[in-house]
């Protein structure tokens, strides 16, 4: 349903007056057999308006409309820039009223049955700028900060954001391969060679190079991991990388906790989750190399059209860009 203008009169007499008769015997069967509330009922019958408004437009009887006239309609909202939430919403609203035609003998069939709204577009997944990305990264603990959670929390987030790692991959990396590693779909880091060998869905495995930062954070995260269980020969820590206090596997909804945590020791405006990094390593690689296939391999995506999402994303940087530094950019035209 359309949402409700506050100045709408929709009481009375002079409101129903120019609704076609069929749609004044619906709104009656909504109001009392099936009791909706008066909003809804108001919302119905602006919606109907429309319609019938619709149909006049179009020199057609509106019991006489078809699915094609009910798609140009549609398309009529769409392009006046209506969105697809409220344009289903609407044709929710007329959906209803055809079944109720159809049961009565008024229309053979629901002309609205099988028509759909536009479809949303899609969300853009929410990125750091450089500069934040690269702030939280830097962030160094206070004094007061234990250096065991400080060594830890910063090679996860060199991790996440230099690897581009979901989060249950992280959470599945071993300290050392073992002999189950690979066979539990769990992944590994070769600090030789520089590289995360992960597992991400679908058991699809693939390499990941990881950065000097990275490198760094995590062999001083090694250097200091299992001190709190009594140091190498400890039985009492998994072969999990990243561990809690207790010596377990850390889990996906600990290091969202600690990443929200740390990303507001650190300043930032906006409260970090782990696929956010994701999307930030993405989306300052793609506008710094622009190679959609190598950035498409690092996430593991199977499809490209996956990956695409992330042109939008540089696409809507260069506008940011060029509306701040170009002179023409925002001049209105002279009349």
């Amino acid at each position: 349903m359309a949402s409700l203008p506050a100045d709408a009169d929709t009481s009375g007499p002079d409101a129903a007056a120019a609704v076609d008769p069929h749609v004044l015997r619906y709104l009656e069967h909504v109001r009392v057999e099936k009791r909706l509330a008066p909003r809804t009922v108001a919302l119905y019958t602006l919606d109907l308006r429309k319609l019938a408004a619709f149909a006049q437009e179009a020199g057609q009887p509106l019991l006489g409309l078809q699915a094609a006239h009910i798609r140009r309609f549609v398309a009529q909202m769409h392009a006046k820039g209506r969105g697809g939430r409220g344009i289903a919403l609407i044709l929710s609203g007329w959906r209803g009223f055809f079944a109720w035609a159809a049961r009565q003998g008024l229309v053979p069939h629901n002309p609205v049955q099988g028509v759909r709204a536009p479809r949303a577009p899609k969300p853009l997944p929410k990125a750091l700028g450089v500069d934040d990305a690269v702030r939280l990264a830097d962030f160094e603990g206070s004094s007061g900060t234990d250096p065991w959670l400080e060594a830890r929390d910063a090679a996860m987030v060199e991790l996440l954001y230099g690897c581009g790692l979901r989060v249950g991959e992280l959470a599945g990396l071993d300290a050392v391969p073992g002999p189950d590693t690979q066979r539990d779909g769990r992944g590994w880091i070769d600090l030789e060679a520089g590289e995360a060998h992960v597992f991400g869905k679908g058991s699809k495995r693939r390499s990941v190079p990881v950065g000097s930062a990275a490198l760094a954070a995590v062999q001083a995260w090694l250097a200091v991991r299992l001190q709190p269980f009594g140091g190498a020969q400890s039985a009492r820590a998994d072969a999990a990388l990243f561990l809690g206090r207790r010596g377990a596997r850390l889990t996906g909804q600990s290091i969202w906790s600690r990443l929200r945590q740390r990303s507001q020791l650190a300043g930032l405006s906006t409260p970090v989750h782990p696929h956010m990094l994701r999307h930030s390593f993405a989306s300052h690689l793609l506008q710094s190399s622009g190679d959609l296939r190598a950035v498409q391999e690092l996430l593991g995506h199977a499809n490209i059209t996956t990956t695409q999402v992330y042109t939008r994303l540089d696409f809507q940087h260069l506008a940011k860009v060029y509306d701040a530094a170009h002179p023409r950019a925002r001049r209105k035209p002279q009349s």
